[in-house]
């Protein structure tokens, strides 16, 4: 076992990790900036909306997926920009692949927010 912080201090610690990667995303990822905008208009038009539990379960979990995505795709990007600025086919696979992920998880909400509103109608 790694040394380090155990129990409810270990916890603490993950959180305020997660807090500093949400806040670096934000700062630092253009995409992720636009998701957030994007999640903040449609967060209470998924509250609000007359759609019953598993309905608004579905939206938000949508929205959140996007999130997800991107920052995994963001971690990625990062990290294949750590090894070296110079082209790799690899390196150029691995952030083609992370994009391709975060176009999915766009079509998955599209997919839910349309579905959701079909149903709405009748």
């Amino acid at each position: 076992m790694k040394p380090g912080k155990i129990g409810l201090a270990r916890i603490v610690a993950a959180f305020g990790y997660s807090l500093r990667g949400l806040k670096a995303a934000y700062r630092h990822e253009a995409a992720f900036r636009q998701e957030c905008w994007l999640v903040a208009v449609l967060l209470p038009i998924a509250l609000i909306w007359n759609v019953g539990l598993l309905a608004k379960a579905l939206l938000i979990g949508s929205l959140l997926l996007i999130l997800i995505i991107e920052l995994l795709n963001s971690a990625i990007e990062a990290v294949v920009d750590r090894i070296g600025p110079e082209y790799h086919e690899l390196s150029g696979r691995a952030k083609d692949i992370g994009s391709a992920t975060v176009l999915l998880a766009l079509l998955v909400a599209a997919i839910t927010w349309g579905l959701v509103w079909l149903d709405s109608l009748g």
